[in-house]
């Protein structure tokens, strides 16, 4: 079992040890979400930007709501769960899984993003680095990446992100991820692309993992919702 007390490699999550032919997340996307996590306030930067406050408070009560049906409200302090938060942003969904009792760790490309989380406090190890980027000395229960995929515009750093997430869950471990549930692609603004679900099934699949759900968030026009993949082999 994993020391609880120990931490992450983060001088590989850095990159320094990143595979050569991995994409690498782009200045522009780095500059997006540093500007994003600076200009909007806690909720807004990592929720939906069209929405007021008190709307995403509520979008995130739902979301977190629907986590905790798929993750669990408790953890066994005997074994607790080990979580991966990928994309934390400023770690609302890192520090309300350790107030269960869950074991966190949770990264973000956004140095602006880690630094609030940091000073928020709460339990969980941060750390800054892209969805390609992070290593760990063990595997996780359950890896969670919330309304970070659709981001990712470019395909081959979409791929290198999703590979590298699957082979951070243990077996029968469950990768949580976000999209729409589709058949094509769907494009969305400037900085959103849904993708369907036989793109992640392709990646994953090959990998070990399963997809064993698809909740929607259920909220106002929002499509997008929780795919579960569980790792059977």
């Amino acid at each position: 079992m994993p020391d609880p007390t120990g931490t992450p490699d983060t001088t590989r999550a850095g990159g320094a040890a990143c595979a050569s032919d991995a994409p690498r997340a782009s200045d522009a996307t780095r500059s997006y979400w540093d500007d994003r996590h600076r200009v909007h306030d806690d909720l807004a930067s990592g929720g939906h930007i069209g929405l007021d406050r008190p709307g995403n408070e509520i979008f995130y009560a739902v979301r977190l709501g629907l986590l905790l049906t798929l993750i669990g409200d408790l953890s066994d302090p005997a074994a607790p769960l080990f979580v991966l938060d990928a994309g934390c942003g400023k770690g609302h969904f890192a520090r309300s899984l350790a107030r269960c009792g869950h074991h966190v760790d949770a990264f973000d490309t956004s140095e602006a993003a880690v630094a609030r989380a940091r000073a928020e406090g709460g339990g969980p190890r941060y750390a800054r680095a892209a969805l390609d980027e992070w290593r760990s000395p063990w595997p996780y229960d359950v890896v969670l990446c919330v309304d970070v995929l659709f981001h990712v515009l470019d395909d081959a750093q979409w791929a290198a992100g999703l590979r590298n997430l699957a082979s951070l869950v243990r077996l029968t471990g469950r990768l949580i991820l976000t999209d729409e549930n589709i058949r094509e692609p769907v494009p969305r603004g400037d900085y959103i692309l849904h993708r369907p679900l036989a793109a992640y099934r392709r990646q994953l699949e090959p990998l070990g993992l399963r997809h064993t759900l698809f909740r929607p968030y259920g909220f106002r026009e929002n499509r997008v919702g929780f795919h579960v993949f569980t790792r059977t082999s």
